[in-house]
């Protein structure tokens, strides 16, 4: 009558609180219990933070604070461990780095390098003070070292590795998600462009930083006959080859997003996809989902329609490159000379637009952004303010109106 199941959170002090699942609850405990149950150090047992866990309820203050004692995990939250290896006189053992993870893993005799290479995630070995201490990541198939000096800065790539398995991010594609990514045509078939719109003949342009490796969205302004603005926003419709329940679509679901590192990604999709059929590279015909917008000059979105289409963007542009345009730099307007008269509708639209939010009270988070720039050697070197001008302005203001018409849409 004193059990309840939970999730096990600990602090790096050795002792931890377990948040109770409500179903596990019975009467008696739902009427005393006022929040979390505090587990001491000394009641742990071998359960590690983030597990579910059984718990008994061994004293309930009167105002509902309760302790107790783990009596098992009952599924794990970490399945691998990252952490520094060390040669004991006994035993050899892993400490993790999570400080939360208190507890040191014993390694059993044997099991420190395996014959295989392909059982290890990753490896690195220092010496300091006359004892071997091993820097590495290993699951229970076994552990691989090689040597470093601890006094020497870990490199950029290692520490990258680390934090992917310490936060337990899916980084390797299983093979039937990469043979689905291969399989795919690289060329639309004509059925596919029939039932939409074709925008190849538009001067459509995708604005992305210098570093970007895909190109999701792209946009397009013109002037229409009433004086109004017409808006395009395209975005690549990955649905089109993301099927439901396909592995792509599952392993996409268990990923939920792409993580980015500062100079590394890794993706929710496959690089078939994320950087080349789903990517609007220019001057190549890609399928897309696009939102098409009247615009008042108050900034008033008059009328919108949302359709599949098909575009061929006609430049890679980046935010540098832009922002040179408008603000009128000889060499840039010669180099794209087709779209300088383009470019500056783009500007106009985004102001009358930024203006129609301010006056709705829209609040402006136009806070600086933090860049982080690497040695040859991959250290970083040095964090400085990235450059903000016109033309992520203008990107923000489209998306943001291009986002109201999905949610309308959507609600209607």
């Amino acid at each position: 009558m004193k059990l309840l199941v939970g999730r096990l959170t600990m602090h790096r002090d050795g002792f931890g609180f377990v948040i109770p699942e409500a179903e596990s609850l019975n009467d008696g405990l739902k009427s005393r219990l006022a929040g979390d149950v505090f587990i001491p150090p000394h009641a742990i047992g071998s359960s590690m933070h983030g597990d579910r866990v059984l718990v008994e309820v061994s004293a309930i203050r009167a105002d509902g604070r309760a302790e107790g004692r783990i009596q098992r995990s009952l599924s794990r939250a970490h399945p691998t461990v990252v952490g520094i290896f060390h040669h004991g006189h006994r035993n050899n053992y892993v400490k993790p780095i999570d400080e939360k993870v208190t507890q040191e893993v014993v390694i059993p005799p044997g099991m420190e390098y395996p014959e295989s290479s392909e059982k290890s995630q990753l490896h690195k070995t220092a010496r300091k003070k006359s004892q071997s201490v091993d820097r590495v990541i290993g699951n229970q198939a076994g552990i691989h070292t090689r040597r470093q000096n601890l006094d020497q800065n870990l490199d950029h790539d290692l520490e990258v590795e680390i934090m992917i398995r310490k936060f337990h991010l899916p980084h390797r594609f299983p093979s039937a998600v990469i043979e689905e990514a291969q399989a795919i045509e690289s060329t639309i078939r004509a059925e596919s462009l029939r039932r939409r719109r074709d925008y190849r003949h538009l001067p459509i342009v995708t604005i992305d930083g210098e570093t970007a490796r895909d190109f999701d969205d792209a946009v397009h302004v013109c002037q229409l006959e009433n004086g109004n603005y017409e808006l395009q926003v395209h975005i690549a419709d990955v649905a089109q080859y993301v099927t439901p329940n396909s592995p792509l679509d599952q392993e996409a679901c268990l990923r939920g997003t792409s993580v980015y590192f500062p100079d590394r990604a890794v993706p929710m999709l496959p690089l078939e996809l994320s950087t080349d059929i789903c990517s609007l590279r220019p001057q190549v015909d890609r399928l897309v989902l696009s939102c098409t917008m009247e615009i008042d000059h108050q900034g008033e979105i008059v009328a919108y329609e949302i359709n599949e289409g098909v575009i061929r963007s006609a430049e890679r542009m980046t935010y540098t490159a832009v922002n040179a345009v408008i603000e009128a730099d000889p060499a840039a307007r010669a180099q794209y000379a087709s779209q300088v008269e383009h470019f500056e509708r783009m500007r106009d639209l985004a102001m009358i637009l930024n203006r129609k939010r301010k006056r709705r009270g829209s609040i402006d988070f136009d806070l600086p952004e933090a860049v982080i720039e690497f040695d040859e050697f991959g250290m970083m070197k040095s964090i400085t303010r990235s450059e903000r001008n016109i033309a992520h302005r203008l990107i923000e203001e489209f998306m943001l109106s291009a986002n109201e018409c999905v949610a309308s849409w959507l609600q209607n």
